[in-house]
């Protein structure tokens, strides 16, 4: 992966995980952070794992945020983690949202997923959180 430069602004990736066709929380998002400022790009509905870390390395993103509304959080979120892995792509902040019940939050996070968002959480607290992430990773 490219050096990336602290002088440009956020660049993400909001990316629909999986077989979940329910795209209007990820559409929110990506206005959202453009409205903040950020360079967005949408996976579009139905990204693999494989696929989200193929745009992750080829657009150069400093965050992906995964949405995923079917339950399978648990198995899909694990996976993009390891997909970013095996292309040595481990400068890049990976959160994620979705109806996720608090008790999978910590393993979740355990398997690399730097935040985890449910319904509720404001779009200023991702915003946010993203924003400080992003500048962390930057000056390691």
């Amino acid at each position: 992966m490219k050096q990336k430069t602290t002088s440009r602004g956020v660049k993400i990736l909001v990316a629909k995980l999986g077989l979940d066709g329910h795209d209007r929380g990820a559409l929110v998002l990506c206005r959202a952070f453009r409205d903040a400022g950020m360079e967005v790009i949408y996976s579009g509905l139905f990204a693999t794992p494989d696929r989200i870390a193929q745009i992750a390395e080829d657009e150069d993103v400093d965050a992906i945020a995964l949405s995923l509304l079917n339950g399978a959080h648990g198995t899909l979120f694990p996976r993009v983690v390891k997909a970013l892995k095996k292309k040595k792509i481990n400068d890049v902040l990976v959160v994620g949202g979705g109806v996720i019940p608090d008790v999978d939050h910590k393993d979740l996070i355990k398997a690399g997923i730097d935040h985890v968002y449910g319904p509720g959480t404001t779009l200023p607290t991702i915003i946010d959180h993203i924003n400080t992430g992003v500048s962390k990773l930057r000056k390691l």
